[in-house]
């Protein structure tokens, strides 16, 4: 006969689950975004961050292929509070080393907890709170964690599950294949000939990086991208040098800098496409070794900034190939040989090692499983709230960037709203907030999370079928630009769209 201890099973769970504030998933750039606006402006609310990786970065954490780097400037992919010191491009360890100075100087360290995997997220609307099953990776202990706001900074791809295309007669290569999202430190491609399969900012930033010590690079592409080579040290950062400027004055100004030409190449790609086309093609031209067939491998199918653009600093791609290291070739996969790939039009290209750097598989909230009073949440049945929250979902964000701009800059903004709610919250004794359609919106056309026509790369394509949707009004729509939401963001109205309860 088992004795009785005085505390019903419910009780006994909850004495041995933590409690805290705000729980905050992910600790990449987007989740020590939020903590620092946690910090800054609730200082007494209690948050946890979880991290399923092993160290903090996200993407600059799990990319560890030779070169990694932004292919965003860095005074925009930085901080709004944060001023950026170094070169506009920068490496995946000087971006590391950035946000590890926002975690000390926020005194974040003691608030990340790595090795944590969320597996499951419940909203219970009687005890106004979510709940968190979480399963360390490392121990695979199991834990119980509640929270009164959920905010989801885990990004938007697998990073467990890279996009690998199915190929024929892969089993039969001799030599090495690999994904960048999955390098091996054991891999060494001096004196080999290498294969990159792909042409996107991955592949632009493999190919340089190893072209001096490989016998050679090959790129090989479907279709072509298009390509700008910036300046990995803007020459107003060079002319500002001397003037010996404060940091926060560099930064702002460069920021403003850049924001103003990703403005314009954002707004001249939907405008007028074909001026922006005959702007990047006739940059890289003169670039390109004499006798290449620009129109073959460098004039995409698609209008520019349909799909994100290969941003290579000082045209060190291009610099590669003038140099005989490298060599683009537009063809298709038939199969793969013993000794590397046989193309469709018959051409076969030799390769020690092959990287596919084919890209990755979109996630949707980190593939969680997400229930509300016990039913299973359906995101593809639901629309987004400003791209930041979902409908029917309460008491929960989550952080995403821009696609053309830096991801960052949109980040700033959703925090910036965040807060609002909070405060809004706050002032009207409010436990729950959740976006729910008003009169008149249950019968709108649910529209693809993100429109072909405006930004259709295959990643986003595959993935459609997975993801939530917007509406054809606001406040049910998302992906907008940097020069339209840097002003409807924070004059956004928080009672269009948003029910907060007691």
């Amino acid at each position: 006969m088992t004795a009785m201890t005085g505390a019903t099973t419910t009780e006994r769970d909850r004495q041995d689950t933590e409690h805290v504030d705000v729980l905050i998933v992910g600790a990449g750039v987007s989740g020590i975004g939020a903590a620092h606006h946690l910090r800054e402006r609730f200082p007494d609310r209690t948050f946890t961050i979880l991290e399923a990786q092993d160290d903090r970065g996200g993407t600059w954490w799990t990319h560890q292929y030779p070169g990694a780097r932004s292919d965003s400037d860095l005074f925009t992919y930085g901080y709004r509070h944060k001023p950026w010191r170094g070169p506009s491009i920068a490496g995946g360890g000087q971006i590391l080393s950035y946000l590890d100075e926002v975690i000390e100087e926020d005194d974040l360290a003691g608030h990340i907890r790595y090795h944590h995997r969320v597996t499951d997220l419940a909203w219970s609307s009687e005890e106004r709170r979510w709940t968190a099953e979480v399963t360390r990776t490392d121990t695979g202990e199991r834990l119980r964690l509640t929270t009164d706001f959920l905010w989801m900074c885990q990004g938007y791809y697998n990073h467990d599950d890279p996009y690998t295309p199915e190929w024929p007669g892969t089993d039969r290569f001799e030599g090495r294949m690999v994904h960048p999202q999955a390098w091996p430190d054991d891999l060494d491609c001096t004196g080999k000939k290498v294969l990159v399969i792909g042409s996107g900012a991955t592949a632009a930033t493999v190919v340089p990086a190893v072209a001096g010590t490989a016998e050679h690079v090959t790129m090989l592409q479907r279709s072509p991208s298009y390509w700008f080579p910036a300046p990995t040290v803007h020459e107003l950062a060079t002319m500002l040098e001397p003037l010996d400027l404060p940091d926060e004055w560099t930064h702002e100004i460069l920021r403003r800098t850049y924001v103003q030409q990703l403005d314009w190449l954002a707004t001249t790609g939907r405008d007028d496409p074909d001026q922006l086309h005959e702007f990047l093609v006739e940059t890289i031209r003169p670039l390109l070794p004499e006798g290449t067939d620009v129109e073959k491998h460098f004039v995409p199918r698609y209008r520019p900034w349909q799909q994100r653009i290969a941003f290579v600093p000082d045209g060190d791609f291009f610099t590669a190939m003038r140099e005989g290291q490298a060599s683009v070739v537009t063809d298709e996969i038939a199969e793969f040989t013993e000794k590397g790939v046989q193309l469709a039009s018959g051409e076969v290209i030799e390769a020690d090692v092959v990287v596919t750097a084919t890209g990755f598989n979109l996630s949707v909230l980190g593939d969680i499983p997400f229930r509300v009073d016990g039913e299973p949440v359906d995101f593809t049945g639901r629309v987004t709230w400003r791209g930041m929250m979902i409908s029917g979902v309460p008491n929960m964000a989550y952080s995403f960037g821009y696609f053309r701009h830096s991801w960052t800059l949109r980040v700033d903004l959703i925090n910036d709203v965040v807060a609002r709610i909070f405060e809004r919250m706050a002032e009207r004794g409010a436990s729950t907030v959740v976006p729910e359609l008003r009169l008149g919106d249950e019968d709108m056309p649910l529209l693809p999370w993100s429109d072909p026509a405006n930004f259709n790369p295959g990643y986003v394509m595959r993935s459609q079928d997975k993801m939530f949707r917007q509406g054809d009004r606001e406040p049910w729509t998302h992906m907008h630009e940097h020069d339209h939401e840097r002003a409807s963001l924070p004059a956004a109205d928080l009672d269009n769209g948003l029910n907060f309860r007691p």
